[in-house]
């Protein structure tokens, strides 16, 4: 096995891309850098990129090309993954994480799935998922939609410490104010 040619040929993994944002001050706590990737079959009623639904268009880019842009942002504190539907470009994605997290910034993503479902996701989501820091799971719910809650939509999305859930095999609420403010968890 070829170690130099595995890296290569991961970061030569392209993403499709709906959007990205260089210096998002909403998807997450600091200044970060939002993905925002093309394709989701969730197609939540009320889900505020439905224009990021299909699983065509997109802007194509490479694992390196988007690494490079985003270390191009050198105040950028963190990585958002979002979407569409960041889980189904787990495999890239998981590369990329695998990159940023050796700079040490920390990486969050915001899913339709829910973190047991991701338990028992195919091994690149499941890859993905353990690269992240932050989890904001569940489907978005417009029933449910709740304006107040912080870096999430609908009271049925969670934000979860992944390191802390793997490590339970069960959900952990994230407690820090950064990313869940002073009230509601």
């Amino acid at each position: 096995m070829n170690h130099a040619t595995d890296f290569a040929s991961e970061n030569d993994l392209t993403l499709s891309l709906f959007g990205f944002e260089g210096d998002s001050i909403v998807d997450g706590p600091g200044l970060r850098c939002a993905i925002f990737t093309q394709g989701c079959p969730h197609a939540c009623q009320g889900c505020h990129n439905p224009a990021s639904h299909p699983f065509t268009g997109g802007q194509i880019s490479t694992v390196s090309q988007l690494y490079t842009r985003i270390k191009s942002y050198p105040l950028c504190s963190g990585v958002t993954f979002s979407g569409g539907e960041p889980f189904c470009q787990a495999e890239a994605l998981a590369a990329l994480a695998q990159l940023l997290k050796a700079d040490g910034l920390e990486l969050a993503a915001y899913t339709g799935y829910t973190f047991e479902e991701l338990l028992q996701g195919t091994p690149a989501q499941q890859k993905l998922l353990g690269m992240l820091n932050t989890l904001i799971d569940g489907r978005f719910e417009l029933a449910q939609r709740d304006l107040t809650l912080r870096f999430r939509g609908s009271a049925n999305q969670r934000i979860l410490q992944v390191p802390q859930s793997l490590a339970a095999g069960t959900p952990v609420w994230e407690t820090a104010p950064r990313w869940v403010g002073g009230g509601k968890p």
